[in-house]
């Protein structure tokens, strides 16, 4: 229903994003990926897909198309939801998630939260040979530096589902192992490893 929105970034977060488009604000759902390649502030076009359930529509906002066209494969598996689907490509990036479905890397499908050893499987499956016939390129994320860093990611662990004290400890870990030069998006990825 709608291909892309283009419009001023005003509010950014690791889950989602507020874009002003002719004066109405459109609320996105983003994975990290998307995060890492916008910019508050900046006029930018953010392609969609509108997710709709009973319940709710849901709007999930993707920096380019090649992400989106990942996200729309994903969410035709079976058992593969929009939220699951976000948590993938929040965990992977488009080139590491295309990798790990062509090489047929079951465990590395594994270690993202929720996604276990027959969802690894039937995503491999389902989308190794769509993967093959389409060439595509990922764009490396930049280092993206704020005070808040740990704040952001707690807080895209917690809207992604964890416990707010596994999250918080996982963090912690990663800040003392790794420093605190970390982007939003590595700190959340290298969390997510020991979640």
């Amino acid at each position: 229903m709608y291909e892309y929105i283009a419009g001023k970034i005003i509010l950014k977060s690791a889950t989602n994003l507020v874009v002003d488009c002719g004066g109405i604000g459109y609320n996105l759902n983003i994975s990290l990926n998307t995060f890492s390649k916008v910019e508050l502030n900046a006029v930018q076009k953010i392609y969609t897909h509108l997710a709709i359930k009973e319940d709710s529509h849901s709007l999930y906002g993707f920096a380019d198309e090649e992400e989106r066209r990942l996200f729309r494969l994903l969410i035709t598996v079976n058992g593969i939801g929009a939220s699951t689907a976000r948590m993938i490509l929040s965990s992977l990036n488009p080139a590491e998630l295309q990798e790990a479905i062509v090489q047929g890397n079951a465990p590395v499908l594994q270690s993202i939260k929720g996604i276990g050893s027959k969802s690894a499987q039937r995503i491999i499956i389902d989308l190794k040979d769509k993967i093959l016939k389409t060439d595509s390129t990922s764009v490396a994320a930049p280092i993206a530096t704020a005070p808040s860093i740990r704040q952001e990611a707690l807080s895209a662990l917690l809207t992604l589902g964890f416990a707010k004290n596994a999250a918080e400890k996982s963090i912690d870990s990663v800040l003392r192992n790794k420093g605190t030069s970390l982007s939003v998006e590595d700190l959340i990825k290298s969390a997510l490893v020991h979640l």
